[in-house]
């Protein structure tokens, strides 16, 4: 195989070639904060889970965390955002395993509109590579003047956001929607901490809902908008959403 890069040819041996040309892969996001990260377990046996799935073989939770360790203190920082993607490239032995360390972040806590869109991810339960519709409709949410999209199947099923969970309150319980959705690592650790229940939702019924927010790697944020339905901020809610979310350990990586 010759490869060339804006003219420059690239060996094909270069361990690049493997996430630049082969997009059959998944991984895990996560906030890292004094070389710790919450639910360090979940994201282990998360990429454990998919790389056996997709691969046929397991994933060694002790080899990734020397990995990310190493891509830490290599990079000076004990802070940070950090991803770990599994790739697999034809007819080779093992996956092919890259991390990433950027600054930390935190999701900002104003509250969000969202715009939904006709999409639902495939082999929804991996946060496998390849997202284009989640960017493309992401964008699209964006220029129509919404933070992001909310995506959603036949019928107006209420799924997830592009890039967060979404969960709705009924003045008794925390709703998450029951459709085809990744399990987030912070839905995780707040759906056994919190009133939790799963129910189908749908966009004709967002009326019975008296609050939303979305939750992901970076934080939680109350929803005031979806489409034309609008959202009041439960500040209680939200308050015991994020003091509940602070109970979640830091494990050490």
């Amino acid at each position: 195989m010759h490869i060339e890069i804006d003219g420059r040819p690239v060996p094909a041996e270069d361990p690049l070639v493997v996430p630049a040309f082969f997009t059959y892969g998944h991984f895990t996001a996560m906030q890292v904060r004094e070389g710790c990260a919450r639910g360090l377990a979940l994201h282990l046996a998360r990429l454990d889970s998919a790389t056996r799935e997709l691969f046929g073989s397991g994933l060694d939770g002790g080899h990734v965390r020397q990995l990310v360790r190493g891509a830490l203190e290599r990079a000076g920082v004990r802070d940070a955002s950090t991803r770990v993607y599994v790739y697999w490239a034809p007819d080779a032995e093992a996956a092919t395993l890259a991390v990433t360390v950027r600054p930390p972040a935190v999701m900002a806590e104003a509250p969000k509109s969202l715009m939904s869109v006709p999409y639902e991810r495939p082999v929804a339960h991996i946060k496998h590579l390849g997202g284009f519709a989640q960017t493309y409709y992401g964008r699209a949410a964006v220029d129509a003047g919404f933070d992001d999209a909310l995506l959603t199947g036949p019928g107006g099923v209420v799924a997830e956001g592009a890039i967060t969970n979404i969960a709705f309150w009924d003045g008794e319980s925390v709703v998450w929607p029951d459709a085809p959705a990744l399990l987030g690592i912070t839905m995780a650790l707040l759906e056994p901490r919190l009133p939790s229940v799963r129910r189908r939702v749908t966009l004709e019924g967002l009326g019975a809902y008296r609050a939303a927010f979305i939750t992901n790697s970076q934080g939680i944020a109350p929803v005031r908008r979806i489409d034309a339905t609008e959202f009041a901020v439960d500040e209680a809610l939200m308050k015991t959403v994020a003091e509940v979310y602070a109970t979640a350990p830091w494990d050490e990586i």
